[in-house]
């Protein structure tokens, strides 16, 4: 598995830059498959490829944008045939609970002849210092649609532990792990925590999702993004997802990173903290 590189389908994205960086670290050769890498990757362009998968020997998917946007489960349908004709031998799929779309893609990667592992995650935590809703954090005031349904959040440090686990040993073929956080917080709660880190005054405020998505229209020109967003949080956050799992205990035999953990750590790199 060392001799060759694994390839990270989205390394310079959230969980693929902290997989990337793990494996770099263990002295595990890597290819990042991103529209920016020397070998360009778009999963738009099929013609690129063939040319990332060339001579690797596992790989981890993160589709972009989201796995369970429409149309994800045909791309990766067509992906994983392709490396398996090329050998790949090893396939890591991050996916998403309870999206019917997202089902459908484990369902191609499972029928594709690779040994495959599923990684199937909440909420990631880190949306709120890298994602959608940063940007609200700084300004003080997160305004979602999130409602009274409590999310398990996951940490993203613990799903790149999963992944590299799965990427790099034995025993996790054919393993479908569900990723989440120990404990399952209302996005009120978890600003709430965010805010006792930061020891900044951030509030959560209740919107329509109507109001939801007349917002992200006037800062994302991207419609298909804005609908998906929009789907999440009117049919998957129905409290489908909101009991903790042990997902990352079975994988690698730890408990999972704690919401709070997660805000005390962020808030120690600054990120959240506001120049006078």
């Amino acid at each position: 598995m060392t001799t060759k590189p694994i390839l990270i389908l989205g390394g310079t994205g959230k969980t693929g830059g902290r997989i990337a960086s793990r494996l770099t670290a263990m002295d595990v050769p890597i290819r990042i498959g991103s529209r920016s890498a020397p070998v360009p990757f778009l999963w738009e362009d099929e013609t690129t490829w063939a040319p990332v998968l060339n001579d690797v020997k596992a790989v981890y998917i993160a589709y972009y944008p989201d796995i369970g946007a429409p149309g994800a489960s045909a791309k990766i349908a067509s992906f994983t045939q392709l490396a398996v004709s090329m050998d790949v031998t090893r396939i890591v799929l991050l996916s998403g609970r309870g999206e019917d779309e997202a089902e459908r893609s484990e369902q191609e990667l499972q029928k594709s002849g690779a040994d495959w592992t599923i990684l199937r995650c909440n909420w990631f935590a880190q949306n709120f210092s890298e994602g959608i809703t940063y940007d609200q954090v700084i300004r003080g005031e997160v305004q979602l649609p999130g409602g009274s349904v409590p999310e398990p959040f996951v940490d993203i440090e613990d799903i790149a532990d999963v992944a590299v686990a799965a990427l790099t040993e034995p025993g996790h073929e054919g393993e479908l792990y569900e990723l989440s956080g120990p404990t399952a917080l209302t996005f009120a709660e978890a600003v709430s925590e965010i805010a006792a880190a930061s020891g900044r005054d951030v509030r959560y405020r209740q919107i329509s999702v109507e109001e939801f998505s007349t917002a992200l229209a006037a800062e994302i020109d991207e419609p298909d993004y804005i609908e998906f967003l929009t789907y999440l949080f009117t049919d998957i956050l129905d409290g489908r997802n909101a009991k903790p799992t042990d997902g990352v205990f079975k994988a690698i035999g730890r408990r999972a990173r704690s919401f709070r953990d997660y805000a005390k750590t962020t808030a120690a790199t600054g990120v959240w903290a506001v120049s006078e």
